[in-house]
């Protein structure tokens, strides 16, 4: 018998074998960007992230932008958490839209970089001087991979 199954019951899961299992994420930012939107929904005032440089890096560019407050890393043992605090005194509801996919990759030259929602949302832009909106990178002349957009 499996040992994600008890004894006893065939077909139903136990799910206490789960407790100590790693979730493998195919999409990191896609993950970090469906959690702060989901947090924003739940009217959330912070919610948890497992760490990651570039999710850091992504974090860095929504506190410029006060999408979020803030954020701290939490160590908890071999593991690093981001805990992130969300902003709820936004005037519009947050809309967050993952361009550039796992499956299918976006890059734009800095020339090509476009205004989102006439000027009133920007572009999350992963370059080789770092992850930055895209008003930063037209100022660098550098284009890269458009992780998101967000309005």
């Amino acid at each position: 018998m499996s040992p994600l199954f008890s004894k006893g019951r065939s077909l139903r899961r136990d799910t206490r074998c789960f407790k100590s299992l790693m979730v493998m994420i195919s999409d990191p930012i896609g993950d970090i960007l469906s959690r702060i939107r989901n947090g924003y929904l739940a009217n959330k005032k912070s919610i948890g992230v497992p760490y990651s440089k570039n999710k850091e890096a992504l974090l860095k560019v929504l506190v410029a932008k006060q999408v979020i407050i803030g954020y701290e890393t939490e160590k908890d043992g071999f593991k690093k958490t981001l805990i992130v605090k969300l902003n709820l005194d936004r005037i519009r509801p947050l809309q967050i839209r993952r361009i550039s996919k796992p499956g299918c990759r976006i890059y734009l030259s800095s020339k090509k970089l476009y205004q989102h929602k006439g000027g009133l949302g920007f572009l999350i832009v992963s370059t080789s001087k770092g992850v930055m909106d895209d008003l930063q990178a037209k100022q660098l002349k550098v284009g890269g991979e458009i992780l998101a957009e967000i309005f």
